[in-house]
């Protein structure tokens, strides 16, 4: 065991620490995290947070960080995913204000995998700056896709928050710009690693430090963490044209923006290492964050608490306890959709395609709020209201 009561797996070549029990880790994940461990790059330790799953190549809710090498499927396709949150000054907000709220973010934020009809303003960009050959390959295409929502867990969020203020929280991340970069990276990792004769895993395929592709994909990253920052932004203005259409007094105040789909050179125990978060958000001292459930339970607002064994890092959500497949076929509409009415949600469930997303398909929060409790402290707790998923 850690010292603060974590589970330790000691069997591969560096430790994997757990903020969870062994035994609530799928085979997948667990497997996946094994493979880091022995990963010959790897730093001091794996660490896995409580809402883990597994991903592809690295598990969700992972932490790794590296020496001399950089791994594209350990940031993943989505990059810079991540939430944004933002303060209205409403203490009470009524049904049929929502749902008119509702209506207008449909109408002006494309859901899925619809983008706008229209290039939208480039001024909304982050600007091209050095080296970006995908970015800008794909730029005139994200015109398109910047401020739109996506598919699969991205939503907005409407919450009641426990400081008596009603909340604004947007999921989403890079659309296809941030997909595009990944898959190339990631190609070029598995060519470089087979010339070399590395023995790595295909799906763990990496750029050493002393590829021109290494300062490459950084740059390119990079570019897309700060494209998803936008696209949150847009959408969130948007939002707030909504608002003001049906409560013209509505101030706003307060937005947190934080990605969990990432890597960035940081210093851990004394050396500068590259931390990879993928389903991991950072929580250095008093930083905020946002933790969120599903749409049938509360979200969080959090301050890290600057855990060093977790690299800093903390849970980015529930975490799921069923695949998107295994959800639909084992879930019920009619049971789902009762337990979100009966809390009086303006849900996004309609049919057997939509449980995918369903509560039922999600660890239990509190559990996982409870199994980090040396990580991040709460601030503000956020009960839905209303929801738009992708």
């Amino acid at each position: 065991m850690c010292s603060n009561g974590k589970t330790i797996i000691d069997t591969e070549n560096l430790p994997i620490k757990l903020w969870l029990e062994q035994e609530q880790m799928d085979e997948g994940a667990l497997e996946q995290a094994r493979n880091l461990a022995n990963l010959p790059f790897a730093f001091k330790h794996i660490a896995i947070m409580p809402d883990t799953h597994q991903g592809y190549g690295m598990p969700i809710g992972a932490v790794l960080a590296t020496q001399g090498a950089i791994i594209p499927n350990a940031v993943g396709v989505d990059i810079g995913c991540g939430m944004c949150s933002l303060r209205t000054s409403l203490t009470e907000i009524d049904n049929d204000e929502l749902k008119e709220i509702i209506k207008l973010i449909r109408a002006t934020i494309p859901v899925g995998f619809e983008q706008h009809a229209e290039a939208q303003d480039a001024a909304w960009m982050p600007p091209l700056q050095g080296d970006l050959p995908i970015v800008r390959q794909e730029y005139d295409k994200a015109l398109y896709q910047i401020g739109t929502l996506g598919s699969g867990n991205h939503f907005i969020e409407i919450q009641r928050g426990s400081d008596g203020f009603i909340w604004i929280m947007i999921h989403s991340g890079s659309r296809n710009l941030g997909f595009t970069v990944a898959n190339h990276y990631h190609a070029i990792a598995e060519q470089l690693n087979s010339a070399a004769g590395e023995d790595i895993s295909t799906d763990l395929a990496y750029l050493p430090h002393t590829s021109e592709y290494f300062e490459l994909y950084k740059n390119e990253m990079n570019y897309c963490l700060e494209f998803a920052l936008a696209n949150r932004t847009l959408m969130m203005e948007r939002v707030k044209a909504a608002f003001v259409q049906v409560i013209p007094e509505v101030e706003f105040a307060d937005f947190i923006n934080k990605p969990h789909n990432f890597a960035a050179e940081e210093e851990h125990f004394g050396e500068m290492v590259m931390v990879h978060r993928k389903g991991a958000t950072r929580a250095r001292k008093d930083e905020w964050g946002m933790i969120p459930g599903s749409q049938g339970t509360r979200s969080f607002l959090v301050k890290g608490k600057g855990e060093a064994q977790s690299f800093q890092s903390c849970a980015h959500g529930a975490g799921r306890i069923m695949s998107r497949a295994q959800a639909r076929k084992r879930l019920d509409v009619k049971t789902e959709v009762k337990g979100l009415k009966a809390q009086g949600i303006l849900h996004a469930i309609r049919s057997r395609k939509d449980l995918d997303e369903a509560p039922g398909a999600y660890k239990d929060i509190d559990e996982v709020m409870s199994q980090q409790t040396d990580l991040v402290e709460v601030q503000i707790e956020l009960q839905p209201l209303a929801v738009v998923k992708g």
